[in-house]
């Protein structure tokens, strides 16, 4: 029965996918649409099965735990609907809805994993329970944050729409992390929603009501699933906003609104002491560094001073951007990791050395390269887990992958390697 229930679930979204607009506005043929969902289920499907059979070694037993407590959600849906929905916003701790940042005994903190949970039990009532059927609607739904992106991308890139495509569905660690039954794929979704609405209505200059309302409720997705980020994003919306609309150099625009953060982010403290942001970070690092598990480095302790930050720069660089490495392989999922990364480096050698001419310094090239960086930066100074720094990162891989592939020049290196090849044989 459950081959069955999965089988029709398949064939029903495979369909679906070819039949609404946002996707098929896309340009992509549905032959491609279904492709690249059958992608996401079958990447959904390997998260799962690496949950189950390598689940404590890769560290992969998140996704199983999520769906077992959401089995409870679900039976509370059933039986007592109004507590099912009300629970989500009500705190059993003293200090009420403070707590922002913290890492423990906060509302805030329980809220990602509560939110998911609420997500994964009404995905329940029409699966019965079913991981595997549930991997189907959260391909479908999670689905549309790569469209976003790629109807973008595609507009930024019109000439590049090959290796745009490719580049947007095709990044290993992204197509894993955002497929799997975990918060990855929703919180790329919000990400995803903002930037298509933000971008086409500044382009378009017409904020519809759709768009009015599916900013926030992309933003409402990141900070409910994982609200640091807002932290990292509303800055570098803002100086994408201000650098379009006005007429100041826009990495000069872009450069002034980040000295302002840079500011507000070391100074905040003394304007309360619930605003201690440094702090706020220490505490996060301290926090994964009190965890154990097999993926896990060795790290300098964060000082929650401006010194701590800037010594501990070079570290957080390096940790969240080019680890891990081959050294540091030890299953399955390290070596795909490292082998990504290598892949990457190569990738970034292309880009510096067989650049199109074209100049595509614009607002939302900056964007995307000064909010991936900020994160970025942010996972540097406060995990050090390899496995949770890859799984974290892999949600800004294509605003940094995208616009690098689709400025090289591919054409000249082929050409290049021809030449070679034809002095070779001379």
């Amino acid at each position: 029965m459950e081959h069955i229930l999965f089988g029709g679930y398949l064939v029903l979204f495979a369909w679906l996918v070819t039949k609404v607009s946002f996707f098929t506005k896309s340009g992509l043929t549905p032959a491609q649409l279904i492709i690249f969902f059958l992608l996401k289920v079958m990447a959904g499907i390997f998260y799962g099965w690496i949950g189950v059979y390598y689940g404590e070694l890769a560290k992969m037993v998140d996704t199983w735990a999520y769906h077992y407590e959401s089995l409870n959600e679900y039976h509370l849906l059933l039986d007592r609907p109004g507590e099912f929905f009300g629970n989500l916003f009500r705190s059993t701790y003293e200090n009420g809805y403070s707590g922002f940042l913290s890492t423990k005994h906060s509302w805030w903190n329980d809220l990602k994993s509560n939110s998911f949970l609420k997500i994964l039990a009404l995905f329940n009532v029409f699966s019965f329970g079913n991981y595997y059927v549930n991997v189907i609607f959260y391909s479908f739904i999670s689905l549309f944050g790569p469209i976003a992106l790629y109807r973008v991308m595609k507009d930024v890139f019109p000439g590049s729409k090959t290796t745009v495509l490719l580049a947007t569905f095709l990044i290993p660690s992204f197509i894993y992390w955002t497929s799997g039954i975990h918060k990855d794929g929703i919180i790329f979704l919000g990400f995803a929603l903002v930037i298509y609405h933000i971008y086409y209505g500044l382009k378009e200059n017409s904020f519809s009501i759709a768009r009015i309302l599916l900013i926030p409720f992309g933003l409402l997705l990141v900070l409910a699933l994982r609200n640091f980020l807002i932290l990292a994003f509303i800055p570098a919306l803002v100086a994408w906003i201000l650098s379009y609309k006005t007429r100041f150099h826009k990495l000069l625009t872009f450069s002034a609104v980040y000295f302002l953060c840079f500011i507000i982010f070391f100074t905040a403290k003394y304007i309360h002491p619930s605003l201690d942001f440094p702090q706020a970070v220490s505490q996060r690092q301290q926090a994964f560094m009190a965890l154990r598990g097999n993926s896990a480095v060795d790290v300098r302790q964060l000082e929650p001073t401006l010194k701590g930050f800037i010594i501990n720069a070079p570290q957080a660089f390096s940790l969240s951007t080019i680890r891990p490495y081959p050294s540091d392989v030890k299953h399955l999922l390290s070596m795909a990791a490292a082998i990504e990364v290598v892949l990457l480096l190569g990738l970034f050698l292309l880009f510096l050395f067989w650049r199109k001419k074209d100049h595509y310094c614009n607002s939302f090239i900056l964007f995307g390269l000064f909010f991936s960086f900020s994160v970025l930066m942010m996972i540097g100074y406060t995990v050090n887990f390899l496995g949770a720094i890859v799984r974290y990162r892999s949600i800004i891989l294509p605003l940094l992958i995208i616009p690098m592939v689709a400025m090289i020049d591919f054409k000249q290196i082929w050409n290049y390697l021809l030449q070679i090849n034809k002095k070779n044989n001379i």
